[in-house]
């Protein structure tokens, strides 16, 4: 889901690597953070 919608927002391809490796990562930073503050 997150890929899809960083991708429809990406205007090249350039963004669209970027938009898909942040919708990739955003998720183990969000647990990362969950468990640090813990």
């Amino acid at each position: 889901g997150a890929a899809v919608y960083f991708i429809q927002q990406a205007t090249s391809f350039g963004t669209g690597v970027l938009g898909f490796l942040k919708a990739l990562v955003w998720p183990a930073f969000l647990i990362y953070n969950l468990l640090e503050f813990s």
